[in-house]
């Protein structure tokens, strides 16, 4: 399907705005398509629409390079690359097509390629940023130099909006898979990670490992050559592969549970203890969906324990969503706060209460 829109370089207006927010003192709440904005402490101030700065830039397959707008829905940015044959590995949320390039960058969310591919900050190579007293920077890409020695393009992944407002993003994209087979295997949690084992050791083509409801979910990916040989290797029952999309889009019957959604990251198969709620496990078993209703504490700890940490996706009153930072990373995440957006207008608390 074709998503026609115009593109338009609309960043005077997102910089104007910036500074009247800047001398006025007024917090700004950046908005894209709103399709995270679930996730996250909740932001008051003049809404900042990004849709308007859309758009692709420039784009030469054959350098594996695109530079697109912020504003532009991901959905186009996805069929732009697959017209020329190619992807961005890390497979980030579209939610119902409304996803924007700037938004899927500053959550930093992924898909179930991402242990096998890299993360979306993997894959930025430069962008464009309005900083809180509306300077319009560039950083990464041609241009090497960055704050304090930071590579600030890549550290605005996942930041959330709380660093800056990302105008144009450089992104690295990679051939698609020129074969994908997916298959399904009814086996328990431990038989599933003694072959996810032994299949890692063997390098696979894996590019997806999901256990849910009791079966234990493969994607290959590859050449035809590899992918056939991985399937005569392993068996299994063919799988439909809409199971993936679906899982990157949290559509699967598992997340209509009513329950608090939690995500947890961990260490593969340091979890010591049953998790106390319906389980979904996602990258191989390195990331952990959870449906309960345990508290922020318990289940925090226990991702501690597991070495990782855990985020609530539906916070509710008195949940903090992000899982608290240590004292000496806190201070470096005050430090470029105070660098880059003296003030606290944009996005203020959307991460942590200060922050």
């Amino acid at each position: 399907m074709q998503h026609a829109f115009e593109a338009k370089d609309d960043s005077k207006r997102l910089i104007e705005q910036v500074k009247c927010a800047y001398v006025t003192r007024s917090p700004v709440r950046i908005a894209g398509g709103n399709s995270k904005s679930f996730l996250g402490r909740p932001v008051q101030g003049e809404e900042l629409d990004t849709r308007s700065h859309r758009g692709i830039v420039s784009y030469d397959p054959t350098e594996l390079v695109i530079t697109v707008r912020a504003g532009t829905p991901l959905v186009v940015l996805s069929e732009t690359l697959r017209e020329a044959g190619q992807m961005l590995p890390c497979e980030p949320p579209e939610f119902q097509d409304r996803a924007t390039v700037g938004g899927a960058v500053a959550s930093g969310l992924c898909g179930p390629r991402r242990p096998w591919a890299g993360s979306m900050r993997d894959f930025v190579l430069g962008c464009r940023v309005i900083s809180g007293q509306a300077q319009h920077l560039r950083f990464g890409g041609e241009v090497m130099k960055n704050v304090a020695g930071y590579d600030m393009s890549r550290l605005l992944a996942g930041s959330f909006g709380c660093l800056g407002i990302l105008t144009e993003v450089s992104l690295k994209v990679l051939p698609g898979s020129r074969e994908q087979r997916s298959v399904t295997f009814n086996i328990s949690w431990a038989e599933a990670s003694l072959c996810l084992s032994e299949w890692r050791k063997d390098s696979l083509p894996i590019s997806g490992a999901c256990y849910v409801d009791g079966k234990l979910h493969i994607r290959l990916e590859g050449g035809a050559g590899s992918v056939q040989a991985a399937l005569g290797r392993i068996g299994g029952e063919e799988l439909d592969p809409v199971f993936w999309s679906m899982l990157r889009e949290q559509q699967l019957p598992f997340f209509k549970d009513p329950r608090p959604l939690w995500r947890l990251s961990t260490a593969r198969n340091r979890l010591a203890d049953p998790l106390p709620g319906e389980v979904l496990l996602d990258w191989g078993g390195s990331q952990l969906w959870l449906k309960s209703d345990e508290t922020a504490k318990a289940i925090r700890d226990i991702a501690e324990a597991a070495g990782g940490h855990a985020t609530c996706f539906t916070a509710r009153d008195g949940i903090e969503p992000f899982h608290p930072l240590e004292i000496p990373v806190l201070r470096y995440q005050r430090k470029l706060k105070e660098r880059l957006d003296p003030r606290s207008i944009l996005n203020p608390g959307r991460m942590y209460a200060d922050f």
